[in-house]
């Protein structure tokens, strides 16, 4: 039991400081302006939750890496597609609007591909990777997703908050301009990866 306490605590606590920042924390305070909290809460969740159990398992039995170049690239012009998308607008129906709102499910899919995307050679993983070498799976692939779900609530709350404040022309040129920049991002971790 020591051993997993250990792989929590430092699993936990590495990768919330990772987080603090990073373009995924950008993207949950991107769509905590966009849609419900609880959402995507959830597609973050589940995200994390799979990269992470993915990651553990390399760090922990495979030791070897995905080839994370392309995958950056595509998830990079995926988001400056996003950025794109939130610039044009798209405009609804008062019955799609209520039936919107009360949806969760396209939210917490959103939310989670994006994520997942986002993630797949991210920093994190890679710091899990490396953790599950040392610690152990389990421990560390708990720890690390809640320290990233803690990390990336933070930037719901703020969001949140922001989004009821700001005017909706300021979010949606916001949300624009912070999709794009995590597209950018992403688009020059695969360049410097695949040169």
């Amino acid at each position: 039991m020591e051993g997993f306490l250990v792989a929590l605590v430092v699993s936990f606590g590495v990768i919330f400081v990772a987080e603090l920042g990073d373009k995924s924390q950008l993207m949950a305070l991107t769509f905590a302006t966009r849609f419900k909290p609880v959402p995507v809460l959830i597609g973050i969740t589940v995200a994390t939750a799979v990269v992470h159990l993915a990651s553990v398992g390399i760090g922990y039995g495979l030791g070897a890496a995905l080839p994370t170049g392309w995958i950056s690239l595509i998830a990079g012009l995926a988001f400056l597609g996003f950025g794109a998308w939130t610039l044009r607008g798209d405009e609804l129906t008062e019955a799609e609007r209520q039936k919107a709102e009360r949806s969760t499910k396209s939210a917490i899919i959103t939310v989670g591909v994006a994520f997942f995307l986002a993630e797949l050679g991210d920093k994190t993983m890679l710091a899990t990777i490396t953790l599950a070498t040392k610690y152990g799976w389990f421990g560390t692939w708990l720890g690390s997703t809640i320290g990233m779900v803690a990390a990336d609530a933070l930037a719901i709350l703020v969001g949140r908050l922001l989004g009821r404040k700001l005017p909706e022309k300021t979010i949606k040129y916001g949300a624009a301009i912070l999709f794009a920049i995590c597209g950018l991002w992403l688009i020059l971790e695969a360049v410097r990866e695949l040169t």
